[in-house]
């Protein structure tokens, strides 16, 4: 069978949220064609998704249908989701910026290594995902929290209970903001104002939080963007005596044969596992190790942070349940001081229901009926519950790594990858005493307000992961250059998580969709301006 080929300007593998990102720039700013490929299904459309929340909230089921493929169960992967938009379609909708610190830790601090370009580079591509996922927000202390421009949409008001719990930390001198979040305060992008559904994660029933679907359906509509779906590129390879890519090889899910892809551009936005496997997949005889791998660190210094989460139970009068999913977020400890032990860790407060729900049964087990039910739940929602949580920084050791599992193969034959998170000497010796001392401020907080610490839990896995194509200047020890491009291949790039040279110590997507921004504006580059 005659192998079939697509012909584009733009090729752009995956389609999670720094994928739909850097289309829509593309799209909108260059006269040029692009075709998208995802190996996952068709997302649920918005119509379907107050029911799926029902089915979720009755029976526990997962609101999104054949979100990942059979196949591809990976050791140490966090989420399986592989579908049209990718991760995104259930996110919690969480956009902080991280701080200026966080690009420069060695230069301040002397630990990790610094990225090639700093906040304020990134400043105004903050912005621009801001806009373009319709972010809500309010600007913290601008020493806290510096942004070149105000935030496109109001902050989502705070409830009467984290109005509480902000007097409450205030207390212990600690500023606490709204969460920016990218979900609508106002109606935006044709997508209406919050209404507090209150299941942001797992899903949104009206759109009021951003998803990538909402980009992908525009563009398709409006013809500027070819989607493939349910179709798995497998490797890159090179033109003829040439380090340029030539073509993507896919297979589709449903049968017909391979595919080729051809482009003058390539862009792997496939995430931090799919990205670096396809790179390591597309070895050949000049590159035995993988594409863009000519450094040795394709797949290597995977990145992330861990947290603290706690239970404060205080003396105030609180009624769950009004926008548990919403929080309170302080910066004040994204910036330490110098000469000290390196500590680093965001802070956030939100409402919790934790011992104040109705039960049938006292704690000796005795059922509880008419007044007395009604009667120990009145006593046990005189005081309310905070629930309290540190993100801290970790960094990344070069062999925090993925690697080709030859044992575990996917339905088309190729190696499936294998993750090995790893953290540098130097905070693998700080990680007990990082733990002990945000233990230690749960507790003055806690104090400050007259209540205590029921408990406290700290998770061993690192949240929001990064890396495996780390950026930087120097081709010997990065992946790609500080736009993405890599350092082996012209007209390849990477793009989001997978160039972070580290985790930050708060939610990474809009990190990653300003990355991506910023590497849509230099693939734009070689192609002309859009006619008005």
């Amino acid at each position: 069978m005659a192998r079939r080929v697509v012909e584009s300007d733009i090729c752009i593998i995956g389609s999670g949220i720094t994928a739909a990102m850097g289309a829509e720039k593309l799209a909108g700013e260059r006269e040029a064609t692009i075709v998208v490929v995802e190996a996952g299904d068709e997302s649920d459309p918005l119509a379907t998704r107050a029911a799926l929340r029902r089915r979720f909230l009755d029976y526990g089921e997962s609101p999104w249908r054949n979100d990942h493929l059979e196949g591809y169960e990976v050791a140490g992967i966090q989420s399986r989701s592989m579908q049209v938009g990718g991760l995104a379609m259930h996110w919690g909708g969480v956009t902080p910026r991280w701080s200026p610190e966080d690009f420069k830790v060695r230069a301040i601090y002397g630990v990790g290594h610094d990225w090639p370009i700093s906040y304020d580079d990134l400043d105004p591509w903050y912005q621009e995902a801001e806009v373009r996922l319709g972010v809500a927000g309010e600007q913290g202390p601008p020493e806290l929290d510096p942004r070149g421009k105000p935030f496109p949409q109001p902050a989502l008001p705070l409830t009467y209970n984290l109005q509480l719990l902000r007097d409450w930390v205030a207390k212990a001198g600690i500023p606490m903001w709204s969460q920016p979040s990218a979900k609508n305060s106002v109606p935006w992008g044709g997508r209406p104002a919050c209404c507090r559904n209150d299941t942001c994660f797992p899903v949104c029933p009206i759109g009021a939080k951003y998803t990538p679907d909402f980009t992908w359906d525009a563009l398709r509509k409006s013809g500027r963007v070819r989607l493939v779906a349910r179709t798995v590129v497998r490797r890159l390879v090179l033109e003829t005596g040439s380090d340029r890519v030539s073509h993507a090889v896919a297979m589709p899910r449903d049968g017909g044969g391979e595919i080729e892809f051809h482009a003058r551009r390539f862009v792997v936005a496939g995430g931090y596992v799919w990205s670096s496997h396809l790179l390591l997949l597309s070895a050949t005889g000049r590159f035995p190790a993988g594409l863009a791998n000519r450094s040795g660190l394709v797949g290597k210094y995977l990145t992330g942070h861990r947290n603290v989460n706690g239970l404060v139970t205080l003396p105030i009068r609180l009624f769950p349940g009004m926008n548990e999913q919403h929080s309170l977020v302080s910066k004040k400890f994204m910036r330490a001081p110098r000469g000290e032990r390196y500590i680093r860790h965001d802070l956030r407060v939100w409402e919790s229901a934790a011992g104040r729900e109705p039960r049938l049964a006292n704690e000796g087990g005795r059922l509880l009926l008419a007044d007395a039910l009604l009667a120990d739940w009145r006593r046990r929602t005189a005081t309310g519950t905070a629930r309290v949580r540190a993100y801290y920084d970790v960094i990344p050791d070069r062999e925090s790594a993925l690697s080709l599992d030859a044992a575990k193969k996917t339905p088309w034959g190729d190696p499936l990858p294998v993750l090995a998170f790893r953290d540098a000497p130097e905070s693998a010796a700080l990680k007990a005493w990082t733990e002990e001392r945000i233990r230690a401020l749960f507790a003055e907080l806690a104090r400050a307000g007259g209540g205590e610490v029921l408990s406290t839990r700290s998770d061993p896995f690192q949240d929001h992961p990064a890396g495996g194509c780390r950026m930087g200047d120097d081709p010997a020890g990065s992946v790609t250059d500080s736009w993405g491009r890599t350092h082996d291949h012209e007209n390849l790039f990477v793009v989001g998580a997978p160039t972070c040279v580290s985790g930050g110590c708060a939610n990474g997507t809009l990190t990653f969709c300003a990355l991506s921004l910023r590497s849509a504006a230099e693939i734009g580059k070689a192609f002309p301006a859009r006619r008005a």
